[in-house]
């Protein structure tokens, strides 16, 4: 479904080029590409400049700090908490950078009491929290989650720059090892400072499934692939260590965007079919309305085809731009 809205882009504006590989390759070389300077000097020439649409760019998590400003606002004004009481906050993320913004929403006053980071079962991040060792050396999985298919988690870095007082150098060698030998280990005192703020736990495909036939059944709430993380996450949380604070899950996408493996979740015999016809059996088992962006998407044309290999990134995107 996603591939759909990327590839039927209608804007004169727009160019898209698939990738073959998955989130780390794409976001690596797109680093790589922001930082070499014979590609900057080219674009220069040609009067242009790169900028980042996702959480490369500091300027993506402003938006999202007011998420937790706005929904903190929400519980006051209906009444299921009081101004100033605390609250939690269950964040599901791959990349780091949705929960760094309920970081930054806390550290502007928000009083956000624990930080819950929900992952798939490429829970890098969970790992890391609970021993204070990045490890990327291991399986990478392709879930129902994708969004969280991650293990290079560009914005713990800059939580780390913080969490050292703003100690470049350190969090610099850091991820020098990260990207030499594929691992580092933080000292004692930041992990006693990530402890101190964040919890982590993970669920794999088949207790994500579950998860979101349970909410639905229970609540008559439709759940993505990814929220229902966030919520297993959750009641593991209140399990392990008994707390009832007012706690706020972050819903990041519609169930529609994933609505092959949000079906199978709810029926699994009606699972088959496009993806389109998927989300119609969804529509019509749950009363949940597709939204129209996504409903109309099997109508438009696919304007882009093109796949590059993740060491061509640049040959595309100057062909793209400079014609």
């Amino acid at each position: 479904m996603q591939k759909l809205q990327m590839v039927t882009q209608e804007g004169d504006n727009v160019a898209v080029c698939a990738i073959e590989g998955n989130f780390d390759d794409a976001q690596t070389g797109v680093k790589r590409i922001f930082t070499n300077e014979e590609i900057q000097n080219t674009l220069s020439s040609h009067n242009m400049e790169f900028s980042s649409a996702n959480s490369i760019n500091w300027g993506r998590l402003v938006p999202q700090i007011v998420y937790y400003i706005s929904a903190y606002c929400d519980l006051v004004k209906e009444g299921s908490i009081k101004q100033g009481d605390p609250i939690n906050a269950v964040v599901p993320t791959g990349n780091f950078g949705n929960i760094l913004a309920a970081y930054y929403a806390k550290k502007m006053g928000i009083p956000i009491q624990k930080l819950i980071c929900a992952s798939n079962k490429n829970n890098i991040l969970t790992d890391f929290i609970k021993t204070g060792v990045y490890d990327r050396n291991r399986d990478f999985f392709c879930t129902t989650s994708p969004s969280m298919d991650i293990l290079i988690s560009s914005n713990l870095e800059r939580l780390l720059y913080h969490l050292t007082d703003d100690n470049a150098d350190t969090t610099a060698d850091w991820m020098n090892a990260l990207e030499k030998t594929g691992k580092y280990e933080i000292d004692g005192a930041t992990k006693q400072k990530i402890s101190d703020s964040f919890f982590a736990a993970y669920c794999d495909d088949e207790t994500t499934a579950a998860t979101i036939k349970s909410i639905f059944s229970d609540y008559s709430y439709l759940c993505d692939t990814h929220t229902a993380v966030a919520i297993h996450a959750y009641e593991a949380y209140r399990k392990e260590t008994g707390d009832e604070t007012v706690s706020l899950i972050v819903s990041t996408a519609s169930p529609y965007k994933f609505a092959g493996s949000v079906l199978a979740a709810v029926d699994e015999t009606l699972a088959n079919g496009t993806e389109i016809e998927m989300a119609e059996k969804l529509e019509e088992l749950t009363g949940v309305k597709i939204p129209l962006p996504l409903k109309n998407l099997d109508q438009k044309q696919i304007r882009f085809k093109e796949v590059c290999q993740k060491e061509n990134m640049k040959d595309i995107v100057f062909d793209l731009l400079i014609k």
